[in-house]
């Protein structure tokens, strides 16, 4: 069972505990798309994209479900891509679910010391692999007017 949303792909892998007995099954079948990529080898190179990316680790795949260097691994696959770090790849950008719409003032404090990072390390893209962190960072990212762009790392693959 693949997932491209780490918040989701984390509640599945915790559905021993949710479905005592029934849960099993699923929860240890469940993973991470780029996970699974980065496992199965991709079938075809990706396209050349002469692109600086930051990969910014979602909080649920990182520490939900302890995958953090798999999506690395493919974005340097793509030819041409440069892969830039970033001094907050590792922090929460803020979504949290909906704490981003439950505490929008601490939810965007938060976001902006990773937005400061990603103007400091100024790539063409930053990926991430959850969509609650893709609407926020692509909202902080316009909010200050920075050129980046917010991708899923699949849509580069």
């Amino acid at each position: 069972m693949l997932s491209n949303s780490a918040g989701c792909g984390a509640a599945l892998r915790e559905l021993h505990h949710w479905l005592p007995g029934e849960g099993e099954p699923l929860a240890s079948a469940a993973r991470d798309v780029c996970e699974f990529l980065d496992q199965e080898g991709l079938v075809a190179p990706p396209p050349e994209q002469r692109l600086r990316v930051c990969y910014d680790d979602p909080c649920h795949l990182l520490h939900g479900q302890g995958v953090s260097e798999a999506p690395r691994r493919l974005l340097r696959q793509v030819p041409g891509l440069e892969l830039v770090p970033h001094a907050a790849a590792d922090a929460c950008c803020g979504a949290a679910g909906t704490y981003n719409l439950l505490q929008p003032e601490m939810s965007r404090a938060i976001l902006d010391r990773k937005l400061d990072a990603l103007a400091a390390a100024d790539p063409d893209l930053v990926a991430t692999g959850n969509p609650g962190c893709l609407l926020q960072l692509a909202a902080g990212l316009r909010r200050r007017g920075l050129r980046t762009r917010a991708v899923h790392p699949v849509e580069l693959l």
